[in-house]
């Protein structure tokens, strides 16, 4: 499926280049009004024609000023914050005013993917409104040759152009809040596919520990008990052989039983060291998780010492990042998150989850940040949070060794 950009900036350079075909009809000496908007209607109220040359250049530089902000504002429809986004729409449908009344139909369309819902309509809401009064005080010749030439009373073609207005404006605002639907849906749907390979890469780091204890465990019960017997035997043996030979018997047995016994010594050391070396590693999960998801960006910090940590600690801490980047993909409206893992000490590791989105007022913890909490308080860890200029920040901190 498209993204509401690319159908966007289609739509608005169709809407366009049928605009500079009419001016370039115009500047060919046709008949035809190339422009209709505030900026055309003024200056022949002035006394000019709709034919002259600087009119008609001065509406080109309009209308390609609106196309290039019209496609500055489409390519950063799914990055650009509603906050942000609202002052560059409000420009562009000045420019689109300016020029004619049909583009501000592609800029309640741009308006219903870029701002929420309420935002949105509330932009709609208001394109019908400004149309209605340039449609009373300041109309097109056309519109004020109708209006001139009417049976009817004023209010009737003005509700008539009121119902008009409100299903143009209605129907731009129903298409981008279907785009904007559509970009949502596909937002989540790489927000779960990447906890998917993350829970993947969790599970094969799992199976890897498993299996270094099971080898662990056989090392320890199967070799080292066949080298304590051996051990055991060359004891008796050497008894037994020093009623013959004590000297020689004595020194072979005596050398037999210490290598014997570094052996056992070397395989205990291994199983030492194989145990001390059960750790998970979470770079490989959360690099899944980063790469799956396009929007917002996720940028990774990862200490070398804070790799290796408890299975315990490595879950938590796992799930505790996926829920605050789901928090941050579906309420924030970040256009990136920052991951970073650190070890403070030996034995502690420090997680944060920052993004830069709208953050929040009034904090109101729900189940995630609750969830969250509890997973930190089992391991003898805690949770902090802050919001932030813009954004907002999770703090964890929980031992290494859980």
């Amino acid at each position: 499926m498209s993204r509401p950009g690319v159908v966007l900036r289609i739509a608005a350079l169709s809407v366009c280049l049928l605009e500079l075909i009419a001016a370039g009809a115009a500047l060919a000496g046709r008949r035809t009004d190339a422009y209709d908007g505030i900026l055309p209607n003024l200056y022949r109220r002035l006394g000019g024609a709709s034919d002259d040359l600087g009119l008609l250049l001065a509406c080109l530089a309009l209308l390609a000023l609106f196309a290039y902000g019209c496609w500055r504002l489409t390519q950063q429809a799914d990055e650009l914050p509603p906050r942000h986004a609202l002052a560059g729409l409000i420009g562009l449908n000045a420019l689109a005013l300016a020029v004619t009344p049909g583009l501000p139909f592609l800029v309640t369309a741009l308006a219903s993917v870029q701002l929420r819902s309420r935002q949105a309509l509330g932009f709609g809401l208001a394109q019908v409104v400004i149309g209605l009064l340039l449609y009373l005080l300041l109309p097109s010749d056309s519109q004020r040759a109708e209006l001139l030439n009417s049976e009817l009373p004023i209010w009737i073609n003005a509700l008539s152009q009121l119902m008009a207005l409100v299903a143009l404006h209605g129907l731009a605002f129903g298409l981008g809040r279907m785009a904007a639907a559509e970009t949502e849906k596909r937002r989540w749907l790489q927000v779960m596919l990447a906890e998917r390979v993350s829970a993947e890469h969790w599970q094969a780091e799992q199976m890897r520990y498993a299996e270094r204890q099971l080898m662990a465990r056989e090392l320890h019960d199967v070799v080292g008990h066949h080298l304590t017997a051996l051990n055991l035997q060359l004891q008796l043996g050497s008894a037994l052989l020093k009623r013959d030979d004590a000297g020689g018997a004595a020194l072979a047995v005596s050398r037999a039983q210490e290598g014997a016994a570094a052996m056992l010594a070397d395989v205990r050391a291994a199983v030492s060291a194989e145990r001390s070396a059960q750790r998970i590693d979470l770079s490989s999960a959360l690099q899944a998780l980063a790469e799956g998801i396009s929007h917002p960006r996720i940028l990774l910090a990862i200490a070398p010492e804070a790799r290796d940590l408890g299975p315990r600690a490595a879950h938590a801490l796992l799930r505790c990042v996926q829920e605050a980047v789901t928090n941050a993909v579906r309420h924030s409206h970040a256009t990136e998150i920052r991951i970073c893992l650190a070890a403070p000490d030996a034995d502690q590791v420090r997680v944060t989850v920052q993004d830069n989105g709208t953050g929040a007022a009034a904090l109101k913890p729900g189940n995630g940040l609750n969830g969250m909490a509890e997973r930190m308080s089992e391991l003898g860890g805690s949770l902090q949070t802050q919001v932030l200029q813009p954004g907002f920040e999770i703090e964890l901190h929980c031992p290494r060794a859980a």
